[in-house]
């Protein structure tokens, strides 16, 4: 990156709700650390959560400040409390990636003259009065980054933004990280027996925190349609709280006769190894999700992978060669690929994981996903406000 205009390290503060647990939070990390890497100063302000402690390890560092909160006097507040940290601590660049701390940033950077650049995760319901107006602000960066072509097309699309000032970064993967070769037995072992997982019979899982639009129940509705009576169903994530929706899963698992099969897991901090428990790794989003990391990670492990056909699915799932597609929401059309795959001879089986494995990491590497994002922070650096 472009050096601190007094001559020091560029400094760029990023702005989150929280630090909790997601792919907007894993991101935030992720970047963090490659700023470091390329001799910036990382600053993070969120009110905080479980990846403070990966934030510090990266070396970056944090600023507790009450960014999740939406109530418009708060968020005015907070564009002050930011406005004197960007101040204080000699911020080049605000990069914002959730609405409410982007209101914000954003006036914080409008008071400050610092340069404000977004990410657009996603696509933001509008259903309610003010709601377009609210997403707004996530395509007032300088530069837009989109997390794929999708999201991209989607954004020019809705807020009319200069394609210009868009750059598509995908998500990415740590190839190291989820690599099935350095995933140890015992590691896969201890999670089968916490999960009681009994040997011999096929897994289906789906990784995602616990929300109606992931789709788990979905799944379970595939579960009851299944051929395949013997295969065990795991969906792995945090309810957050919403334990209505989780008991509403295990009593639809139970009206449909699926009860036995179906494991809740909760959160976990094995991913890699889980994904090892899983011959099918499954996306069953009923809205379309700006890019779908989960999916990524389970073909780096060389899984198969059913995902829903929509949104950034169709950039990372190539059907029939690196996985497949179904109609979101269908559960009779899921359980159906399901059996297909289940049914696949091995050999066809391991040559789809491996060519899974191949354009991830030809594609959608953490990696590249840093080196883009300092890259767009250097155009920043270098062109005038």
């Amino acid at each position: 990156m472009q050096e601190h205009t007094d001559g020091g390290r560029p400094v760029v503060l990023q702005v989150v709700p929280a630090l909790d647990t997601g792919g907007v939070e894993r991101g935030t990390v992720e970047i963090a650390q490659a700023i470091v890497q390329a001799g910036g100063t990382a600053l993070v302000a969120s009110e905080g959560g479980r990846m403070v402690a990966a934030l510090d390890r990266a070396g970056a560092q944090h600023v507790t400040l009450p960014l999740a909160r939406k109530n418009p006097a708060v968020m005015w507040r907070n564009a002050g409390r930011l406005a004197a940290l960007v101040r204080g601590r000699k911020v080049d660049i605000v990069h914002a990636r959730s609405r409410a701390p982007a209101w914000s940033a954003w006036l914080a950077c409008r008071r400050t003259g610092v340069r404000f650049l977004t990410t657009y995760h996603g696509v933001y319901n509008e259903e309610l009065p003010g709601k377009r107006l609210y997403n707004a602000v996530m395509a007032r960066g300088e530069r837009v980054i989109a997390i794929s072509d999708w999201v991209a097309g989607h954004l020019i699309a809705r807020h009319g933004i200069d394609p210009a000032r868009v750059r598509v970064i995908s998500r990415g993967v740590d190839a190291a990280l989820f690599d099935p070769d350095a995933v140890s037995r015992e590691r896969i072992m201890r999670l089968a027996t916490d999960w009681r997982l009994p040997e011999g019979r096929p897994t289906v899982m789906l990784p995602g925190r616990l929300t109606r639009w992931k789709g788990q129940g979905v799944l379970i509705a595939a579960m009851a349609a299944l051929r395949r009576r013997d295969a065990l169903c795991v969906l792995v994530g945090s309810d957050q709280g919403r334990r209505r929706y989780s008991e509403w899963l295990m009593r639809e698992a139970e009206r449909l006769g699926v009860a036995e099969r179906v494991r809740l897991v909760g959160e976990c901090d094995d991913m890699p190894a889980a994904l090892m428990l899983a011959e099918i790794v499954v996306n069953a989003s009923t809205d379309p999700e700006g890019f779908g990391r989960t999916i990524i990670e389970a073909q780096a492990m060389r899984r198969l992978t059913v995902a829903s056909d929509h949104g950034g699915a169709v950039e990372t799932v190539e059907h029939g060669v690196t996985g497949w597609r179904v109609p979101p929401g269908d559960a009779a059309a899921l359980a159906a690929m399901l059996d297909h795959a289940l049914d696949l001879p091995a050999p066809e089986r391991r040559a789809m994981g491996q060519r899974a494995r191949a354009a991830v990491l030809e594609h959608f590497t953490v990696t590249a996903m840093q080196q883009a994002t300092i890259e767009v922070y250097g155009e920043l650096l270098r062109t005038p406000s």
